[in-house]
């Protein structure tokens, strides 16, 4: 769809410091499409699957009514997990500016954050060592296609659970639960996920369940680049990843953004300017951890890293590492969510 030229931006970064703000967003920018964060010589990441593996997977992707459930727990080793041990290394594709999910420590350089803990047992369960991993940036809209192309193992990165991602790859069981939410400065009329889009400039992230959640519903807001998915995109509207749309926020060039309320909570943790609108997000999601199609053996010992992890009630690895990452920007979670397992 066509929509009318972008009004000139609003001038200056909110809660970013004038043009040391605007250095360091487009640093960060920067970072996102050009630093890989590892290079490896250990082949590819691999995930052998069978004809009869996928489809049984498609079947159940096109009949879905229950995403979430996931193949049941499992220690066995497999082919996939065989390949990870024989390399050395998990090789996993992560984010590394979603502060407080995966982001890049400024002062120590080390990747930090809800997610990345979780890679890190994934790891110690695989190789006995959590340290024992390949980290690898991956941009919002890339999630699948590196796993489909060998380049990670897993993709543990903020990634929604749904019907049409089961179609491409297999997932975990749920590790958290979160939903969309609108991202906008705290002086705007935006009041939520509503009629107050009307007319408004809405960014969201390629490939994601924000995207599609405007598609199907925008309020007559403007979502979707000119040329958008050609090589005449602006990427303004529609960015290959998350964190492009807070930048484009704080240029003044778009006025709200919709995303995942945990990604936003951190972003608004960030800059003081914005915060989330409505007073909950409007769908319910969860995220999984993502594996190359078919790859039963990975995922179901994945899921029985999960059960692990999930144990301890209070003292939980999971608690733990939600108490450090994520309570102060979403309070209140007392759990992780409860685990789903298929039965066919």
């Amino acid at each position: 769809m066509s929509r009318p030229k972008d009004r000139p931006g609003r001038g200056g970064l909110r809660g970013w410091g004038g043009v040391t703000g605007m250095a360091v967003a487009c640093a960060v920018t920067a970072a996102v499409t050009l630093l890989p964060l590892a290079h490896h010589d250990g082949g590819s990441a691999g995930a052998g699957t069978s004809g009869g593996v996928v489809t049984a997977d498609r079947t159940r992707a096109e009949a879905c009514t229950e995403p979430e459930a996931s193949l049941p727990a499992s220690g066995a080793d497999g082919p996939n997990i065989d390949r990870i041990k024989e390399r050395g290394k998990l090789i996993a594709g992560v984010d590394q500016n979603s502060f407080r999910w995966g982001y890049r420590n400024p002062e120590s350089g080390d990747l930090e954050g809800f997610d990345i803990d979780l890679v890190r047992a994934i790891a110690d369960d695989l190789l006995g060592d959590p340290d024992a991993v390949i980290f690898r940036a991956i941009p919002t809209n890339q999630r699948i296609a590196a796993l489909e192309n060998d380049r990670v193992d897993v993709v543990v990165r903020t990634m929604t659970i749904n019907c049409k991602r089961l179609e491409q790859v297999s997932f975990s069981t749920a590790y958290f639960q979160a939903g969309q939410q609108v991202l906008a400065p705290k002086e705007s009329p935006i009041t939520g996920y509503d009629s107050s889009l009307k007319g408004k400039r809405v960014c969201s992230a390629e490939g994601s369940t924000a995207f599609e959640a405007l598609e199907e519903k925008s309020f007559g807001a403007l979502y979707k680049d000119d040329f958008d998915g050609t090589e005449r995109d602006p990427d303004r509207l529609t960015v290959p990843n998350q964190l492009d749309c807070l930048v484009r926020l704080q240029l003044g060039e778009v006025d709200a953004v919709v995303t995942d309320n945990a990604l936003a909570a951190g972003q608004a943790a960030q800059d003081p300017a914005v915060e989330l609108k409505g007073e909950a997000p409007f769908t319910t999601e969860y995220y999984g951890v993502a594996a190359k199609k078919g790859s039963d053996d990975l995922v179901a010992r994945v899921n029985k890293v999960l059960v692990d992890y999930r144990a301890g009630g209070k003292d939980s690895a999971w608690m733990r590492s939600y108490e450090k990452w994520l309570a102060t920007g979403l309070p209140g979670i007392t759990a992780p969510p409860a685990p789903k397992y298929r039965t066919d």
